[in-house]
Parts: structure tokens; sequence; C-alpha cells
């Protein structure tokens, strides 16, 4: 790898990590009502990346709204995707995996090019918010439609 896609790899890692910390709310320990210190920040996800050019890597931050009962078609993100529910609850299902669940404050880690076959507002009365953070190797659409034939292995729909 050339120093320029070295560096270039580095800003993108330090521009992404400075993203997340801002959305956590990251900052020392303070003090609480109380007078005690309380830790403000924690780490809630930690993921090797696979192994990415450098010299095209991008950062693209996405939040995601879904309405009550509300879900996405089957989709593929070929970028890592870093998910963080703000609010609700989301269901999500990528192909080969179990379904899962996640609240508000939960965080989830995807590799590229998983097919998304749900994602999904886990509730039918209330709104979910969900932020996505893609870090992409090089100049792609952040999402891809895959055919409505696609399921999960062993699943009834």
């Amino acid at each position: 790898m050339s120093l320029t896609g070295k560096w270039s790899r580095i800003a993108m890692t330090v521009l992404f990590c400075s993203l997340v910390a801002s959305h956590l709310g990251w900052s020392q320990a303070t003090p609480n009502a109380d007078g005690q210190k309380k830790e403000r920040a924690r780490i809630v996800l930690s993921q090797s990346l696979s192994k990415m050019d450098g010299n095209h890597l991008k950062v693209v931050l996405v939040q995601v709204h879904y309405g009550p009962g509300e879900a996405s078609s089957p989709h593929s993100h070929p970028c890592a995707v870093v998910g963080y529910v703000a609010e609700g609850a989301v269901r999500s299902q990528v192909k080969g995996k179990p379904e899962r669940t996640y609240e508000a404050g939960d965080s989830f880690f995807e590799d590229p090019n998983g097919v998304h076959v749900v994602s999904a507002n886990a509730s039918s009365t209330k709104p979910a918010t969900l932020v996505a953070y893609m870090i992409c190797d090089r100049d792609a659409p952040v999402s891809i439609d895959v055919p409505e034939g696609i399921s999960p292995k062993g699943a009834s729909r």
C-alpha cells in the first residue's frame, strides 16, 4: 500500500471514530447530581474490518426512520455497517444468521454484501429510528435491492 493510501486509511478511520464518539456522547467521567463521577462513554461494539483498499475509503452516515409496522424490502449493502438504534426497536436478519431485535441503545455490525432479508420496525404502534455508519471501500450505492424471492434459511413466511 502506498504512503498516501496508508494515510488516507488512517484519516478515514479517525473520522469514523470521531463520528461514532460524537454520536454516543463521548466524554471523560463526569459528576452526576450526587457529585459522584460516572462514566459517560463505554465501548458498545468493537469489530475488525475486512481488508480494504485504503485509497478509496468513504464514511457514510444514514438515518433510517420506520413508521409503525414499516419494513424495508430485501437489500444488501456493499459497505461494512455499524448500526445503532436511536429510537424504538428494529428487527433485523442477514441471510444465514438468526433474526434479532435491537432496541434503543443497541448496536450491531454487518459485513459488506450481506443480504438483509428482514429489516423492520419491531412495533406496530411506535416509530423506530436506526442510524447506520457505513465504511465504504469505493463509490457505490449504500443499498442495493435484491430479488423478492430471497428468504431466510429455515424461516417460514
